[in-house]
């Protein structure tokens, strides 16, 4: 057993928790059981996850626990996007924040590679980006859909 407060991927966590209930404070309160819940849960689940994991009897237990603050991470991402597309949260406040989620992930990322002997390749480093909202059009739909060429979708496509 491990003390969890000496690991730094959980203290960079525990602060994103702190600046995400920050954040979320200026949220309507029609949001307080919404997307303010859900994104202090997702961020706080993080670190939680973290501690338990360390005050596990061993390593595979430890790696679980790990993947479960990893896929709070991406709940996470989640709902900064969803927060920014609302206008609940502002472009900088969104990028500053993601930055943050992002160096955890690789934290993470780092830390399941080290429980793990290096047996197996974690792949939580497929962040990309935050990308900006953009339209599509009936154009894009149509060529979208024309890339694809299976034999089900070519079923289910019906052409005029």
């Amino acid at each position: 057993m491990q003390d969890f407060k000496q690991l730094k991927v959980w203290q960079r966590s525990h602060a994103l928790v702190l600046r995400i209930y920050m954040a979320t404070s200026t949220f309507p309160d029609s949001e307080r059981y919404g997307i303010t819940s859900q994104m202090r849960r997702a961020a706080a689940s993080i670190p939680a996850n973290i501690a338990e994991g360390c005050a596990r009897g061993g390593q595979p237990e430890l790696r679980q626990f790990l993947y479960l603050s990893a896929g709070s991470a991406s709940e996470l991402e989640y709902f900064l996007l969803l927060a920014r597309d609302l206008r609940l949260l502002t472009e900088k406040q969104h990028e500053a924040l993601y930055t943050t989620l992002h160096e955890i992930r690789r934290m993470l990322t780092g830390l399941i590679q080290r429980v793990d002997g290096g047996r197996h390749r974690a792949s939580l480093n497929s962040f990309s980006p935050p990308q900006k909202a953009t339209r599509r059009t009936n154009e894009d739909r149509i060529a979208s859909t024309n890339q694809n060429s299976s034999p089900l979708h070519q079923q289910l496509v019906t052409k005029d």
